[in-house]
């Protein structure tokens, strides 16, 4: 059986600020089965710009007026704020992650000892950000959206030369759109990212519902990552595109039915398909009454179920011999 799929319910900012509802959060990824909860740490004024402009998602979900950086300023969370969220996830007992979008946040994340670095796919070209993660000396699981392959293996070099093993990196694949729509998910990308050499390829999902994350489970993706909020009517930019915690949950649920449906890749017989052999297949049996001396023919022979007695696959074998005795109609024929 193949390892567990890491599932990670991205909390993102969709706490709007507040810290109570992220502590809210936590409670919920834990509820719902999920193997970490992760936030996204940023000093806002050190990531973007006065001049930086909103996305067209970002637009329709929060409006035109205010900027990109006034928006995010709204909703992240204080630096202090996130050792008492990570001594909240001990106690609850599910892992704690956050995505640092700046140096500082870097720093401030740091002494958290994570048990991985996750990396956004708006960082993957920051080469001094790139560097300062590979310092850390941990692991990292590098988002790969608006990416092309190339960009995505020169960001591994840069951690590789810092130190980082590539058994210690995990590709996602995504798409940066929200919500992405399905013919934009491409999952067969994940193969593409294999080929880097890396611990894994995970998928990072923008989609509506769970069809993407099941499937990408399916493909061999060995990391999940899926936005959730407590209420997608809540204002805020990614809600919309979040799960709620019963869809969470659905998906937790659905993806470890899957891992146990990849199985072991070796086609032979199910020990729970066994007893139906008998009961599904067929034998070689008597079509008519037939007398002992007569020999075997197509007019009187034929197979029927069960498959208790000589398989079909001796049709040729059985064909010219002589009955040993008399046989009656649907009886099993034997030599």
């Amino acid at each position: 059986m193949t390892k567990p799929t890491i599932i990670i319910a991205e909390a993102g900012v969709n706490h709007n600020g507040s810290l109570e509802l992220a502590r809210k959060m936590v409670r919920a990824a834990k509820e719902a089965g999920a193997d970490y909860v992760k936030f996204q740490t940023a000093v806002p004024e050190l990531v973007i710009s006065t001049i930086a402009p909103k996305a067209e998602y970002q637009k329709e979900t929060t409006g035109k007026e205010e900027s990109q950086l006034e928006m995010c300023k709204a909703i992240h969370l204080p630096l202090s704020d996130y050792e008492g969220l990570k001594a909240l996830c001990d106690e609850e007992g599910i892992g704690f992650m956050s995505t640092p979008f700046d140096l500082v946040s870097i720093d401030c994340l740091a002494p958290l000892n994570m048990d991985w670095w996750k990396i956004p796919s708006g960082e993957i070209t920051n080469l001094p950000y790139l560097r300062k993660i590979a310092r850390q000396g941990g692991r990292v699981i590098l988002s790969t959206g608006m990416s092309t392959l190339a960009e995505v293996e020169e960001a591994v070099k840069v951690l590789e030369d810092g130190g980082v093993k590539r058994q210690d990196i995990i590709l996602l694949h995504c798409t940066t759109q929200y919500p992405t729509p399905p013919e934009a998910v491409n999952l067969q990308a994940m193969k593409a990212l294999d080929e880097l050499g890396c611990r894994g390829t995970g998928f990072s999902d923008h989609t509506t519902g769970i069809t993407a994350d099941i499937a990408a489970v399916a493909l061999g993706a060995c990391v999940i990552e899926k936005h959730f909020t407590l209420d997608r009517t809540l204002p805020g930019p990614d809600h919309k595109a979040s799960l709620e915690p019963a869809e969470l949950a659905a998906m937790v649920r659905a993806i470890r039915d899957v891992e146990k449906m990849k199985g072991s890749g070796i086609k032979d017989v199910a020990d729970v398909e066994r007893p139906n052999i008998e009961v599904a297949r067929k034998s070689i049996v008597a079509a008519r009454d037939i007398a002992e001396g007569e020999e075997f023919t197509v007019e009187n022979i034929t197979t029927k179920r069960p498959g208790s007695g000589i398989s079909p696959m001796e049709w040729d074998r059985v064909l010219g011999q002589k009955a040993k005795r008399a046989f009656v109609e649907d009886s099993l024929i034997e030599l």
